[in-house]
């Protein structure tokens, strides 16, 4: 007699009614998240050219990022973070219309393809948290660095 190892029996995992409505629910909510994402996004990109144009028109000598480029690096810093915001809305919202097709249809390769996208959507997010943790590590390494060096002057 042969015994199944916990990770075969998962081919044998069932949706039931009411893991079926968990699902529409949260394919709901996921959808409504990635339109304000998307929402977001556009208004993002609107306020990085409005900043690089008011940037570009205005004299850069009255202005503290001077040296920086003024509104054109802060309107470029803007239209980086929302292509990086791009990334995890728009698995999100594969993830709800996979999820709201394979209810819908009972279609299992809709089914998983969701999963597959809320799997990148989580990843995406960890590998982000994780980089803006070593960032802040970074700085706060940085900083008492400074702080040493310029108490010991």
């Amino acid at each position: 007699m042969e015994t199944k190892s916990p990770f075969d029996q998962f081919d044998e995992l069932r949706v039931d009614s009411a893991a079926k409505s968990f699902l529409v629910e949260a394919a709901k909510w996921t959808s409504f998240l990635a339109i304000l994402g998307y929402i977001g996004i556009a208004l993002m990109v609107v306020a990085a050219l409005f900043m690089m144009t008011m940037g570009a028109s205005m004299s850069s000598a009255s202005s503290s990022l001077a040296p920086l480029g003024g509104g054109m690096f802060i309107g470029v810093i803007y239209l980086v973070f929302a292509l990086l915001y791009f990334l995890p809305i728009n698995y999100l919202y594969k993830f709800s219309s996979n999820m709201k097709h394979a209810i819908s249809t009972n279609n299992q390769a809709s089914l998983t393809s969701a999963f597959e996208y809320l799997k990148s959507h989580y990843k995406f997010i960890g590998i982000i948290t994780l980089v803006v943790i070593g960032l802040y590590i970074l700085m706060f390494l940085i900083l008492m660095v400074k702080g040493v060096s310029s108490a010991l002057m």
